[in-house]
């Protein structure tokens, strides 16, 4: 009996039956269909870059270095320079050759001139603003390995010869770390933060003359780096290799190193306060 007034009760309601719903199911779906095809977005306009390119291929030595021209669209490309010549290579130009890793500005390895201007690719955005092409160099007066990679060889040949390590003898106090304070530790801030990606040192008009024995701006700051430590105990031995008239004193002060760096470091102060220890002391 109450089974028989419940079913009564949902037609006096008028509940819509089984059936009634199985009927009424096509139209509710076709409502929806035609609101997600009205809904649907208009396909942007391509937005079309072109980028010139410099290639060279050590394989081919009698073929001159040359600027190719590649053409994608925006739309479909990421808003950094890295991310346009990854495309490229993946989809246009497999034989295009560059460096890259961390894609964030930490490792240093897609360093390369960029309109005229030496930065990280991951870094650079694309200029969409303007119809101009976005033109790619390897690093300024540098030997090119292939394309865009440039032969770090001797730059890091630099950076080993300064000992690029915490010296000392005195053990700490108690066997596990060496402490300092927490003013000497922010002496080291704008120092510890260059990742070595040239883009200084290939900036610097000096150091292209005399990059044989000039260690130059991205060198000397790390070389600044130790000086500025306070648990390190090699800053006479430090100073003693730099008491020439061409590891240290062919910097001019042109300070492009600092206008280059893309970490938004200073070498070029970096240099005078090693200039300024060295004639004064600390």
């Amino acid at each position: 009996m109450s089974a028989l007034r419940s079913s009564a009760a949902r037609r006096v309601l008028g509940t819509p039956s089984a059936a009634a719903r199985t009927m009424m199911r096509p139209a509710a779906v076709a409502t929806r269909s035609m609101a997600s095809v009205s809904e649907a977005p208009a396909e942007k306009p391509p937005r079309m870059k072109s980028f010139q390119i410099y290639r060279w291929n050590p394989d081919k030595p009698t073929e001159k270095p040359y600027m190719q021209t590649y053409t994608l669209d925006l739309n479909k490309t990421g808003p950094m320079v890295l991310d346009a010549i990854i495309r490229i290579k993946n989809e246009i130009d497999p034989t295009l050759t560059f460096r890259r890793s961390c894609r964030e500005g930490i490792c240093g390895s897609c360093a390369m001139n960029i309109n005229g201007q030496n930065t990280l690719a991951c870094l650079c955005r694309i200029p969409a603003e303007s119809s101009a092409d976005v033109k790619l160099y390897p690093l300024p007066h540098t030997y090119v390995v292939k394309d865009l990679v440039p032969d770090l060889t001797h730059f890091y040949k630099q950076y080993k010869s300064i000992k690029p390590y915490l010296q000392r003898d005195t053990p700490a106090p108690d066997g596990k770390e060496y402490r300092q304070t927490k003013e000497d530790r922010k002496k080291l801030d704008g120092l510890y933060e260059c990742i070595l990606c040239a883009c200084c040192s290939t900036s610097c008009p000096s150091y292209w003359w005399n990059s044989e024995e000039y260690l130059g701006p991205a060198i000397l700051l790390q070389s600044y780096r130790w000086l500025a430590d306070s648990r390190d105990e090699r800053s006479a031995e430090r100073k003693t290799k730099l008491e020439n008239s061409m590891s240290l004193y062919r910097c001019h002060t042109i300070l492009n190193c600092t206008r280059a760096c893309p970490k938004g470091l200073n070498p070029g102060k970096a240099i005078a306060e090693i200039k300024k220890e060295m004639a004064f002391g600390s």
